[in-house]
């Protein structure tokens, strides 16, 4: 739910609102929003969230400037400011709330923690470098640190004017900025800033900020403004303006117009918009991802192939293979890989489609094992396999992704420490500074080198030997005592064992020569419901304990997909049907067409939908 405001904001004070969102397309985003406001006239995190200051000072204003009146929606309007002023007003709004209010004009940017783009030109020695963060966290970063650098605010319209009075309890401009900085809503606030953290946002506000709005600080302002603008280019550029992912897509956007609104650039940014938004039955809401159309292509492959109806869905396979073979990369990033601060990509795969511009290591994963299997088959069914060099490359880009601990984190290597996390400004985000190695990740890339040993084990063999064994022992270790594995890519601890088992079992161990994977079996046992199958709240992610789910999610029911628990065991067209509640109707070309049902809860062992009880609004 804190996707649309960065968009709407973003075209409001680069006044294209118009020229990128129709009225149909605006109403609706309208519809969206009133849907999925809570009955306590807030808005939460996500659309299953309880209210928070961030969601809801977010969502109304986007409401605001998308027309709606401060006493529209039939009085939900009213509701959804009750919330804000009754639990302390915008000001406790989290740093990315007060990020987007300030480029809007709405609260004032002194009310803000320092995001100096001056970090960009340190030397990339220190552990804190931006170019050593996370890729999400860096890339956010960025265009951020550009914004803040030049304070940049949109026009003050009357508008921007009413909601300086209806988001605040306090008159404007009688607002103390300097003390709201670190003010945060008690239902926001997931991940506490820490002592050292308030200590250096302190210094940086009141010693170094001062010092870089005047001569001669303001030079070496405009030359780290000059570097953070060239690397925004060329993100923009090696994602064909799609960017790796919607948050750091509109900030992008909104500094290419600030550097100059009759930009190429940003003319190039518009169209790319359409990418991330997607309209269901409760209204057009924008994705935080260009979608997963490679990363579900592969797993409805291995579906088809794993319940041997290859001759049934022949067609369908021959289009898979070759959205596949069309969204490898095959060729890195131009220019010095280390300056732009960017992994190899040649023979990698992507999450979503090859013009999003970045492989993923359980995507490549997944993408080469895939391929293996689909050269299996008869090039009169499946079409022409992967060429062999391809796989190589493919083999040589995912061991490049390995950890020192056997571990396979997302976009690149871990590149700094987990202490970084003092100094993580979201309130409301956990583990974000650092690009963490995942189970998930791990295991991917066990199971589709184990693929290739079999097909190809003259090819490096010791190395793909070593890569297994090291990724298999880092599994072990991450397994939690109650035999679960934490999934951060899902929900969450079902998610995260399935992918500890099934990347142990691709090593060679088995549930007679492994403790762990006993382990496993015995904690997938114990969380069994009545009817037979598995289900689990999103709660479980947010709180990291598994232990009393079984009580949690008969109580909000969040169910993942059937295949998670062995899905070669399962009709091939119900699979078609619920899998992740989405069904692929065409594989052709650059670029996969994706239908999406109503979001739904389901039980595994029913081999059925039951539709939400929502009632969405139609108007």
């Amino acid at each position: 739910m804190f996707l649309i405001p960065g968009l709407i904001i973003t075209l409001y004070v680069t006044e294209a609102m118009s020229a990128v969102l129709s009225s149909e397309h605006q109403k609706e985003i309208r519809r969206y929003l009133y849907n999925h406001q809570n009955e306590d006239g807030g808005w939460g995190l996500h659309i299953e969230g309880p209210s928070t200051m961030f969601g809801s000072v977010l969502n109304y204003v986007s409401l605001r400037l998308l027309g709606e009146s401060p006493s529209g929606g039939d009085g939900a309007m009213e509701k959804g400011r009750n919330w804000i002023l009754g639990h302390g007003g915008a000001t406790l709004t989290t740093s990315w709330g007060k990020f987007w209010l300030s480029v809007l004009g709405v609260f004032h940017w002194s009310g803000n923690n320092p995001v100096p783009p001056e970090v960009w030109l340190l030397p990339y020695c220190l552990p804190f470098h931006p170019g050593r963060l996370w890729s999400h966290c860096r890339l956010v970063h960025l265009p951020m640190s550009y914004i803040y650098g030049k304070r940049f605010v949109g026009p003050i319209t009357q508008v921007v004017l009413d909601l300086r009075k209806e988001l605040f309890r306090d008159a404007y401009d009688e607002i103390n900025w300097d003390k709201v900085r670190n003010q945060c809503a008690k239902e926001d606030l997931y991940c506490p800033h820490s002592f050292v953290q308030d200590i250096l946002w302190a210094a940086l506000h009141k010693f170094v900020e001062p010092v870089m709005l005047d001569w001669p600080g303001s030079k070496l302002r405009k030359k780290a403004l000059d570097i953070v603008m060239q690397h925004i280019h060329y993100g923009d550029e090696n994602t064909r303006y799609i960017c790796i992912g919607s948050v750091n897509k509109v900030l992008n956007m909104l500094a290419c117009w600030i550097e100059d609104p009759n930009s190429e650039a940003f003319k190039l940014h518009i169209p790319r918009v359409y990418d991330y938004l997607w309209l269901a039955e409760d209204g057009m809401k924008m994705q935080g991802y260009n979608g997963s159309q490679l990363w579900d292509t592969a797993f409805t492959v291995q579906a088809i192939l794993a319940a041997d109806l290859i001759e049934e869905f022949g067609p369908t396979l021959k289009l898979a293979h070759d959205y596949i073979k069309n969204s490898q990369f095959l060729d890195d990033c131009p220019g010095d890989l280390n300056y732009w601060y960017r992994h190899i990509s040649r023979g990698g795969w992507p999450f979503s489609t090859v013009d999003q511009g970045w492989p993923a290591s359980d995507c490549t994963a997944e993408g080469l094992k895939t391929s293996l299997l689909l050269s299996k088959i008869s090039p009169e069914i499946a079409g022409k396999p992967v060429e062999t060099n391809r796989l190589y490359d493919a083999v040589n880009c995912l061991m490049s992704y390995m950890n020192d601990d056997g571990g396979f984190a997302t976009y690149e290597l871990t590149r700094s420490y987990a202490w970084l996390e003092l100094i993580n400004p979201s309130e409301t985000f956990e583990d974000i500074m650092i690009d963490y190695p995942h189970v998930e990740c791990t295991s991917s890339a066990i199971q589709a080198l184990a693929s290739f040993r079999k097909l190809y084990p003259g090819h490096h063999r010791k190395k793909v030997d070593n890569c297994i064994i090291k990724a298999a022992n880092f599994i072990e270790s991450a397994q939690r005592s109650d035999g679960s594995w934490y999934g951060s890519w899902a929900v969450c601890f079902t998610y995260g064992t399935w992918f500890g088992v099934k990347g142990l079992t691709a090593a060679g161990w088995t549930f007679r020569n492994s403790p762990a994977i006993r382990k496993a079996c015995d904690f997938l046992l114990s969380k069994q419901l009545p009817c037979g199958g598995w289900g689990e709240s999103y709660l479980s992610s947010q709180n990291q304990d598994s232990e009393d789910q079984l009580k949690r999610r008969r109580q909000q029911q969040r169910i993942l997909f059937p295949s998670m628990l062995g899905y070669s065991r399962l009709k091939i067209n119900f699979f078609l049907k619920h899998a992740g509640q989405l069904r692929i109707i065409s594989l052709g070309g650059k670029q996969a067409q994706r239908t999406h049902t109503k979001r739904t809860q389901s039980c595994t062992c029913a081999h059925q939908s039951i539709h939400s009880a929502h009632h969405y609004r139609r108007d």
